[in-house]
């Protein structure tokens, strides 16, 4: 697959220009991946790339739909910000205050994913707790999105919540939708585009309400 692309650079590209038949040979300065590598990366990309993003979008409009106030606060927020529908572009998204409260809340109160995982790198000693070199360390970042003491009323929505004023205060790693660190989610920036991208899009043009059927928290 080398020299194929004509000179396009994207993650599964770069996967490909790696690939080798057989990893054995390479010495400890030499990286490639076999071809059930790149399979099993290209797997993680679909579904952490798309699943998630899909998943957070239901959340947030139905979240809308459940609180009309919330919904036509941001619909004049997109208005104000580009009026007569006009198409929104990245440097506008980025001032939309409020759509990204809405988004954060909705991540807060739905994580994408339940729970987080890291493998310790050496023996360390939490508040006198060992934690052995090795050890998978889990955490719960569902229950710390919805733990009271760290956010009232954590079953209620509120994007103020996400206000600049109140997430100066807030306790850090208590809110993980990305993971944080080194090793957060590669794609975080990508995913909060494309979701400001679609839920404008669709508020320029749609009012979202709940039917009989709607499960409401």
């Amino acid at each position: 697959m080398k020299g194929d692309h004509s000179g396009r650079v994207d993650f599964l590209q770069l996967m490909l220009d790696s690939r080798v038949e057989d990893a054995n040979g390479l010495n400890k300065e030499q990286k490639a991946l076999t071809d059930t590598e790149i399979m099993a990366q290209s797997l993680v990309f679909i579904l952490a790339g798309f699943e998630t993003t899909s998943l957070t979008l239901t959340y947030v409009f139905h979240n809308l739909a459940t609180h009309p106030d919330v919904q036509k606060k941001l619909q004049e927020e997109v208005d104000s910000y580009l009026p007569n529908k006009a198409s929104p572009t990245y440097d506008i998204l980025m001032q939309m205050e409020y759509l990204d409260m809405v988004i954060q809340e909705t991540l807060r109160m739905y994580p994408p994913a339940g729970r987080l995982e890291r493998v310790s790198k050496q023996n360390v000693e939490i508040n006198g707790v060992t934690i052995p070199k090795g050890t998978i360390c889990m955490i719960p970042t569902y229950a710390l999105h919805n733990d009271p003491e760290l956010w009232p009323e954590p079953e209620e929505f509120r994007p103020e919540r996400f206000s600049k004023e109140n997430r100066e205060n807030q306790t850090p790693y208590t809110f993980l939708p990305f993971g944080d660190g080194p090793r957060n989610c590669i794609g975080m920036r990508f995913a909060m585009l494309s979701m400001k991208v679609a839920i404008t899009a669709i508020l320029q043009h749609f009012t979202c309400r709940p039917c009989k059927d709607t499960l409401v928290r």
